[in-house]
């Protein structure tokens, strides 16, 4: 019987009916973040290799004298799934084996709790990696160990989004695994913030800034997107946040478009 009262209830109802078994477990967070993932690199990756060959698209990359390399791709894949491989997908096999299967409830969210929670999430992300970020930057010995291998690219593209150190993809993990826990968010609300939270990171990265970019879709200069990460790829003391820019305005490390170079 289909419970009233929210427009994702019919879609929530086929899920729960359907693909019970799927839903419940807890690999399914990581096969959907992870084929998220290469699934929204595909189309940024494709602009790369295309290239000028595509002048309507090529004329908005951000630094249009450094396409990326076969090689460069293809190691930033091969860190990506080594990283899951070794680490999220054994760290998920083994809360399997203690974790209960998830129980799904009946009553959808509304399309406001779904937004809301998707929105919370990610200011608590930002807030939560700014911190990191900044001090990864500023601990010489943590950025060397840690956080290096993320600034081989001064112009990022979309596989550098996850071409991480082990300690960073597994603190950024967990805290989008809590994160949903504290807010007390609905499977459903989850499990759209993680895809959307896959999105925009891969955006930030890809190099490029389209007319239908987040940040251009969001006013008042709120959302930091792939410009002002792509600062941060060339003058790294600044835009630490990740999504947003309140945080970098707050404390003086925020840079704008201004200052990208296309050498």
């Amino acid at each position: 019987v289909t419970l009233q009262g929210s427009v994702l209830q019919p879609l929530w109802d086929y899920l729960r009916l359907h693909h019970s078994s799927t839903l419940r477990s807890p690999l399914f967070p990581v096969i959907l973040s992870v084929s998220s993932y290469f699934v929204l690199c595909l189309p940024y990756l494709l602009c790369d290799v295309a290239g000028k060959k595509w002048p309507a698209i090529y004329r908005y990359k951000i630094q249009p004298d450094r396409l990326p390399t076969f090689t460069m791709m293809l190691r930033c894949a091969g860190v990506t799934l080594r990283n899951n491989v070794f680490l999220v997908f054994p760290a998920a096999v083994a809360q399997w084996a203690w974790r209960p299967p998830v129980p799904l409830p009946e009553q959808a969210p509304t399309l406001l709790e779904l937004v809301g929670g998707v929105a919370g999430n990610l200011l608590l992300f930002d807030l939560q990696y700014f911190i990191w970020h900044l001090l990864h930057h500023r601990v010489r010995w943590l950025y060397v160990t840690f956080h290096a291998i993320h600034h081989e690219y001064s112009a990022p593209f979309s596989l550098a989004t996850q071409c991480l150190g082990g300690w960073e993809l597994v603190t950024v993990g967990f805290w989008t695994t809590i994160n949903p826990v504290l807010l007390r968010c609905h499977l459903l609300t989850t499990w759209a913030f993680m895809v959307t939270h896959v999105y925009v990171s891969v955006e930030d990265h890809c190099g490029y800034d389209f007319p239908w970019s987040t940040s251009r879709l969001i006013p008042f200069g709120v959302y930091g997107g792939p410009s002002k990460h792509d600062v941060h790829h060339q003058k790294p003391n600044t835009n630490f946040a990740p999504h947003f820019s309140h945080l970098d305005k707050l404390f003086g490390t925020h840079s704008d478009f201004s200052f990208i170079k296309t050498k």
